[in-house]
């Protein structure tokens, strides 16, 4: 049987900080090939992926799993009670950078699918999806591993995105959607000047003070059947400005979206710019205004899959999964245009933390949870 405990301990070793392959691809491959898979290193602008297929191209019926395999920095290494590579295991607990995101999850899925066709080869084929990209831009990630498979004639026919869904306990929750998120960055360009004599000056200030304001005070929606309501955040207000007595020429303002599919990333872009256009008329500055869609709201709707999912994993855990769409993003807004995907995997409360851990037994269970999903998809 393949161990995932101590795959997912080999991939902590291994130090995946975005963007660096750091030995976790090399590992995976080496896995999945003597175990029969096809792999193919799809690597893009320096970045580092991995392809992987059991079975025959083309197959009318295909299981897919995605995840990724960097990290983000360790921060402040001094705070950590482990080494943040050291895969340390203290009271049932596994320590390390990508112990929760998501090193163990691939580790789960990847010992599923080997033990799976080796015992029992099913019709059909098996597409493991792996990046070395997921938690900076994701620019060339699992977008360069779709690209690759369109090139090829490769097709995934349902996906499984392996990212941590459950807030508090094993089991809880699995994600059917996710959320649209966007970035708009704000600069108010007025006229320098001395604070004593503001007549002669334009100030940039209070033109984005009201701008803030009434982005943060709108209300986008109240929410829709499957999605809470969509949220604006300011994340950022600067002049660079250490005078007490010089008003400033220029502000920048950031404000983060994440909304539901009540909206689009184009219709909130055509509001935002809007407001900007009324605030600089009302005050007589210049906003300019530039903005960054990271993914529009999507939804897999209730069914074969989601159902598939659920089912599995109350047979192992005990718990029937709420299906949600809450949480930021991730990879599967990009598989969400190839193929139906949803996503279960572990608690992650630790994630992106100092002292980022999974309890053990968990891994165990996850590999469960996935193989009696590939047992009753290929039934």
């Amino acid at each position: 049987m393949t161990d995932p405990i101590a795959l997912t301990a080999d991939l902590i070793r291994c130090p995946s900080v975005t963007p660096e392959e750091g030995g976790a691809l090399v590992l995976l491959q080496d896995v999945l090939s003597q175990a029969g898979f096809d792999c193919t290193r799809v690597d893009r602008a320096g970045i580092s992926n991995l392809f992987a297929r059991w079975g025959a191209k083309g197959h009318a019926r295909s299981f897919g799993f995605n995840g990724h395999t960097d990290v983000v920095p360790v921060g402040d290494e001094a705070a950590w009670t482990t080494p943040p590579f050291g895969a340390e295991i203290r009271e049932g607990f596994m320590y390390g950078r990508g112990a929760t995101d998501m090193k163990s999850g691939v580790a789960a899925f990847a010992a599923a699918a080997v033990d799976f066709v080796r015992d029992t080869p099913p019709d059909g084929a098996i597409i493991l999806t792996i990046t070395g990209d997921e938690e900076a831009d994701a620019l060339h990630g699992t977008t360069a591993l779709l690209d690759h498979m369109d090139q090829c004639g490769e097709r995934m026919s349902v996906c499984l995105v392996g990212e941590p869904t459950c807030p508090n306990r094993m089991g809880e929750m699995m994600k059917i959607g996710r959320r649209g998120s966007m970035t708009a960055w704000f600069t108010v360009t007025g006229v320098q000047g001395h604070s004593a004599y503001p007549h002669r000056a334009k100030n940039p200030l209070p033109a984005m003070a009201r701008l803030m304001d009434r982005l943060a005070s709108h209300e986008l929606d109240r929410g829709s059947d499957h999605f809470d309501a969509s949220t604006l955040a300011v994340v950022a207000i600067d002049t660079g400005n250490s005078a007490t007595n010089v008003i400033p020429a220029q502000c920048s303002g950031t404000v983060n979206i994440r909304f539901n599919d009540l909206h689009s990333g184009a219709s909130l872009s055509d509001w935002l710019q809007a407001q900007a256009r009324d605030v600089a008329a009302a005050f007589g500055v210049d906003v300019d205004v530039r903005i960054k869609i990271s993914g529009e709201s999507f939804l897999t709707p209730p069914g074969p899959l989601s159902e598939l999912v659920a089912k599995s994993v109350a047979a192992e855990t005990g718990v029937t999964p709420e299906m949600s769409t809450t949480g930021g993003t991730s990879d599967a807004r990009f598989v969400k245009d190839h193929c139906p995907v949803v996503e279960f995997g572990l608690v992650g409360k630790t994630m992106h933390q100092v002292d980022e851990c999974v309890e053990v037994a968990q891994i165990e269970q996850l590999k469960a949870v996935y193989t009696r999903i590939l047992t009753d998809y290929f039934s």
